[in-house]
This record gives C-alpha cells, structure tokens and sequence, in this order.
C-alpha cells in the first residue's frame, strides 16, 4: 500500500503565447523547475510514496487589458479570462495525467483556474517527469508553513477607532452599507451577537476548502473572530468596536482544525473570492478582502502572486498584515511584501510602533522597497472572541482589518474606486510619523479614513507622496455614491458553548530576557549544555527561520539539551521556539520533553511534551505545583513541519495562592490554558531547551530554531 504523504505541487501549467501546444515528454532536464524543498522531500522518500504537488505552466491569462468603470464588468471579465485561459491550457496535461492514473502512478489532480494551474498527487519519478515537459515552469511542495499574526492580551467607540478617524465617518453617513468584507483565516464565530447579523449568509458566503465544516461559519482558533470584530463588529459589549459596522461578511477557513494550512487550500480560496457561487455572471465578490496571516519567517516567497494579481485587476485590494517579526530591518514576509498587497503595519493608540511589528526593506521587488506601505493601531485592541466574550489583542493581525474595515467605509461613498485608486488614497492620506516621506519602518503613515475620504474627493487634484504608490486617475474625480443596504442575512439557531479559556493579554514591555537563533553558528550564547553524546550541533540544514538551527539527534533515552540562567527567579515568564519532528520515531504514547523550566531546587516549574498517538505529534504543556504535583493542557495536533510553540507561565501572587496559570500556543493560537494553580512558591531561575526526559522507543533527529523569551511578554509566532 503507498502512503500518501501532504506535499502540494501545483501544477501551473503556463503555456507557449500561441496557446499551448503538446506537452510530449522530453529528456528530464527540469530538475531545476522543482523547489529545493520538493527535490528533498522527494529524494527522502520511497519510490511509491506519493506527494501532493502543483505546477506552473508558462502562460497565464492576459488579465492586462481588463480594466474600466463598471467593476461588476471587470469582475466578470476576470473570472471568465482566467477560466477560459485554464479550460484552453489544461487539456493535455489532464491527459497526460490520466494516463498516469490508469497506471497507479498518479493518485489525484484538481485542476485550478485563480491561476493556470492543477493540484496533483503522483509518485516523485511522475513529478520528475511532470518538470521535464518544456511548458511547465515550476513545482513546489503543498505543505507550507503559513501563520496569524494577532496576540491575545460604553456605546463610546473604543479608542484606536477614534485614532483612524472612523466616527468622522460615520457622522457623515457611511458605515459599510452596502459593502462585504472577507476574511481569509481561522474562520468566524457566528453565534457571536456582534457579527451574527452581518453575515451575508447562504452558500456563497462561507467555505472551508478543508471540508471539515462545509455549511456553516466556525472557528477553532477565535483568531479570525478577533479579526473579524475589528472589522465589522457592533456594539453589544457596550462600546463600537467595528469600523465598518454595517457591511457584511464573508470568509475562507484557510487554516484546518489542528491550525496547519496547505497551498492548495490557500489557492482554492483565493479563487473562491473571486466568484463565490459559481457563476460568472452573478457578482458576488467581496469589495475587501484580509489577510492576517503570513508565510513563516522574513523572506520572499512568490507562490501566490497570481492569485493577488487577480483580485487586483478585478479590484479587490489585497490587504495584509505585515507581520511580526521586528524590531529588525528586513523582516518583511510574504504574501505581505508583494507588490500587489498592501502591507499593515501596527502602532498603538498614541502612535508609537509596535517593537515586533515586520521593517522594511522589501524583499519581493517592491518600488522603492518601502515596507509596510502604512500601519494602524494594532496594541491592546478590543474586539469580538469565541463565545460570544470579547478580548484584547495585540499584532499586525489586528491593524490589518482596521485598514479593511476602512476601505469598507471609504467604498460604500466610493464603490466605483480601483485597487490602484484605493491604495493611493490610503498612502497619500497617512498620517506620517516620522521624517517626512514614506519610511521603512511606518511606510507612508498611520491611517486616517476621513482624510483619505477627503483625498478621494479631490482624486483629479491630490496626489500621493511617492511615485512608488498609484497616483490618481486625473479624470477620475469622485462623488460619494450612496448604496442601498443589503438585505438582512438568514436567521440561525445558535449552538451551546462551552466556558470561555481565559485567553492572557500582553502587559507592559517587561524587557527581553534572552534570545538566540543560531546565526552565531555555535552554542556561545548559551550558559551552558548537557551533551555527554555529542548529539547536539548547530547546522544549515535544521534552520527553521534564516541560516542556522539546532540539530538534536536521539540515542536511547540520553538527554541533550541547552541551558540558559539568564531567567532571576522569574514569576511571570513566557518562552517561544520554533520546532520541527523533522519525521522523528516516537513509540505508541512514548513522550519526551522539547523545553523545561527549572527552580533554584531543581523542580521542573513547566514544561513542553510530545507524543505520536495514532501516526499524529502531539504536543501539551505542563505546570507544577508547590506540592510537586503536574497539571497537564489537552494533548494538540501539530504536523511535520515547523512551528512556533510559546509557553507563558505565570506564577500565583501569593506563596499560598491559587491564581499560577500556564497557556500554551502554537502557530499564534492559543491551544490551552490550565488556570487555578497553586504554584506560588515557585520561580524560573533556569531553562533547558531540547530533548530531554526521553522515554524508551524514540529515535530520529528534530529541529529547533529561534528561542525567544520574555517576563510575561507574549512574544507570538
């Protein structure tokens, strides 16, 4: 029996300008067509595992000449175009495939048409095969690493929506009607009663490309839910807490149950905005789509400029957060650093940068570089969580729909407003916050929605700051064009919810206690090691974030793991690392611990565990008490793959108290929290960081990357 193991190559069949031609195999010279990536994981496997992969033909649709007025037009000239151009291109490599299937060589193909492309699932010497044929471009793995970037942390609107100027807005009339906002993430509540009434509501306003929730809005996380309340939320909790409180919304659950994402579910939803119920001819496509999720790690990484270039022409811009990686320059992270996506960076509420929101330069060949292109509040920001309860969050996630929510106000007075029209107006109305002209820090400024109104105006006569932002259209001076509001969206039954997890929010910048990636190309940053094997060392090929990573190999049940006493009888200490099993074997409910915190005594105070129980890791946390007597959080799924797990422990405020906590999150979600614990007499003097408490039957090598930690200071994915 072949196993099938989750890689995507999309299949982007790009054709000769003459409109295809035949696809006959040539002599397997296309080895350098397949990513780094793929070309490993295929060489690591046996010669009938099967992998899921994509690729790019070398033609796509002219999307070029399409532009005009009536956006519903180009709506429909997109959609058709692209179509078309896939239903033309795609023939012979179905073929092609189908014969392949006939053979067992090829396990599945979905055909995609966002971009001229197909997901496939093949044997590694089929995909050799596949990159030879002279019209296709390039193949790339399906597993990708993909993360949010929000932290968890009377009727007045709350304070960072009077930052952006949105009641200005309001006061003039324009509150989102007639507008739809989607939301690629986490998915949405729906039972929450500040975005229950604004769902748009029927099959063509929600769509999970997993299949796991197939006909009605969820979410796992409370990620997007978080997202969402900034963008559309009212006021039930007592204070307005939307910027566009009267549009509806939409949304793609781009991330599965256990918060992994693939290419191929990105791809299927990006080409599911475009036309949501399947029919060209009915314009359904949101006017503003978010995005407040990134790729891992800074970089450029272009596998989705196509399916941005799309929205762009049929005038949807792309917005996204900018990410979490600062205070550095040139932390930029795709699909945020394209040129066709609007990158959002977070400030507070008095205008200051958030230390860890994304810098500039661009590393994707941006004009003029600048990254982000502009930034909004995105600390301590109230909005909308699972159950219907309400949190505080912090991260370019929730500045990047406070800049969605704001095209939603600007369009219902200005529906008619291009991609280019709307980003020059978001630009050249910014608030600029530092030396004059757009930055790499803040990009052009701190939004400002009534003076990007007041640009849109007067679009024939003001122009951005920059030539590197669209200017306006001189014959394109605009009138506000009032648009009636949708009708109300179906009724539902909401179901019973379980008790909310606390969720921690950030607290004041306690300072960085200890941080190290590897770059140094040895262990020199660290106090000491335990490695009496020789099983640990600092390598290219474990770096899970830039050049280096440690590699721990696994020998028996013999420890190695670092040691850091930089932590001073730490009561509030929060540590996150990147990890990857990296395919390590692990015996039926076989543990071993990945991270421990350590007392001046000795005592383990918490620690991170893993387990493969029914072929799938597991990770949970653990928290000790006075007594020595563990809690553990639930056991949560995670791929083999990298992730970011962050372990916050707080101790309780009195020897004798019953208020210690641990929370553990991985990827940015909050997976468990374990609340109530008497742990008062407890404090971090040390912490050990790699595998150790090894239990018999575990053998194999895994990663570990970027140990970051802090005195309570959530620090994110």
């Amino acid at each position: 029996m072949r196993r099938i193991i989750p890689l995507l190559v999309i299949l982007g069949l790009l054709l000769s300008a003459t409109g295809g031609g035949a696809l006959a195999s040539g002599p397997k010279d296309g080895i350098d067509k397949i990513s780094p990536e793929l070309q490993a994981a295929l060489a690591a496997g046996m010669p009938d595992d099967m992998h899921t992969v994509v690729v790019t033909l070398r033609i796509q649709a002219a999307l070029s000449k399409i532009g005009g007025p009536d956006r519903n037009a180009n709506l429909r000239a997109v959609v058709k175009t692209l179509q078309a151009t896939a239903q033309a291109a795609q023939k012979t490599i179905i073929s092609w495939l189908r014969a392949r299937q006939s053979q067992g060589l090829v396990v599945s193909y979905l055909p995609l048409w966002v971009f001229n492309g197909l997901s496939v699932t093949a044997t590694a010497a089929t995909i050799v095969d596949l990159a030879s044929l002279p019209d296709v471009r390039s193949i790339v793995a399906d597993e990708i690493s993909a993360e949010t970037s929000a932290l968890p942390d009377t009727a007045l609107a709350e304070q960072n929506l009077a930052v952006i100027n949105a009641p200005a807005l309001w006061d003039l009339g324009w509150h989102g009607q007639g507008m739809v906002v989607a939301s690629m993430d986490t998915g949405v509540d729906l039972s929450h009663p500040d975005l229950s009434a604004q769902w748009r509501g029927g099959m063509n306003s929600w769509y999970d490309p997993y299949g796991q929730h197939p006909s009605s809005p969820v979410d796992l996380s409370g990620h997007g839910t978080w997202t969402m309340g900034v963008m559309v939320g009212d006021s039930s909790g007592g204070s307005a807490i939307g910027v566009a409180p009267q549009a509806k919304w939409i949304a793609v659950k781009i991330f599965n149950d256990q918060g992994g994402a693939t290419a191929t579910a990105i791809h299927q939803g990006f080409q599911w905005l475009i036309d949501p119920d399947g029919n060209p001819d009915s314009v359904d496509a949101p006017n503003v789509v978010n995005n407040s999720w990134t790729l891992s790690g800074p970089g450029c990484d272009l596998q989705f400029q196509l399916d941005l270039q799309a929205l762009r022409v049929a005038g949807i811009l792309p917005v996204f957060a900018a990410g979490n990686f600062g205070p550095s320059g040139s932390t930029s992270v795709s699909p945020a650093n394209y040129p066709e996506a609007l990158a959002v960076g977070a400030t507070d509420n008095v205008d200051n940068l958030y230390l860890y929101s994304s810098r500039g330069p661009s590393s994707c060949g941006e004009s003029l570089s600048i990254y982000p292109e502009i930034v909004a509040p995105g600390v301590d920001i109230r909005t909308t969580d699972l159950y219907g309860f309400y949190t505080n969050t912090t991260g370019t996630s929730i500045a990047a729909p406070q800049v969605s929510g704001g095209l939603a106000l600007l369009l219902s007075a200005f529906p008619n407003a291009s991609a280019d029209l709307q980003s020059a107006a978001l630009a050249g109305s910014a608030v600029d916050l530092g030396p004059a002209g757009p930055d790499n820090d803040v990009g052009y400024g701190r939004l400002d929605i009534m003076a990007a109104y007041q640009w849109l105006q007067n679009a024939g006569n003001a122009s951005p700051t920059s030539t590197s932002t669209p200017t306006a259209d001189p014959t394109s001076t605009l009138t506000p064009t009032a648009t009636a509001d949708p009708s109300p969206s179906p009724t539902f039954t909401p179901t019973a919810a379980p008790s909310p997890t606390p969720t921690p929010s950030p607290t004041q910048d306690q300072g960085m206690i200890f941080s190290d990636g590897f770059e140094s190309g040895d262990f020199t940053a660290w106090s000491s090691l335990t490695d009496g094997a020789g099983q640990l060392s600092v390598t290219g090929t474990a770096a899970l974030s830039e050049s280096f990573g440690m590699r721990a190999n696994i020998s028996g049940t013999t420890p190695a793991f670092l040691i850091d006493r930089s932590p001073q009888a730490e009561n509030n200490y929060n540590a996150r690392f990147l990890f990857a099993p990296n395919g390590v074997k692990i015996g039926s409910k076989k543990t071993h611990d990945l991270f421990a915190g350590v007392s001046a005594g000795g005592m383990v105070v918490m620690r991170v565990q893993i387990q493969l129980a029914s072929g799938n890791y597991q990770v949970r946390g653990l928290v000790n008490t006075n007594n020595n007597r563990e809690q553990a959080t639930g056991w949560y799924t995670i791929s083999n793959t990298s992730h970011a797990i962050e372990i916050g422990w707080q101790a309780a405020s009195t020897s004798s108290g019953k208020d210690g906590s641990l929370s553990l999150w991985v990827d940015g979600s909050l997976l468990g929290t374990r609340s109530g614990v008497a742990n008062g007499s407890l404090r971090v003097e040390q912490i050990q960081f790699g595998p150790q408490r090894i239990a018999s039957g575990i053998s194999g090598t895994e990663f570990y990357d970027s140990f970051t930690s802090t005195r309570g200071v959530y620090i994110g994915p």
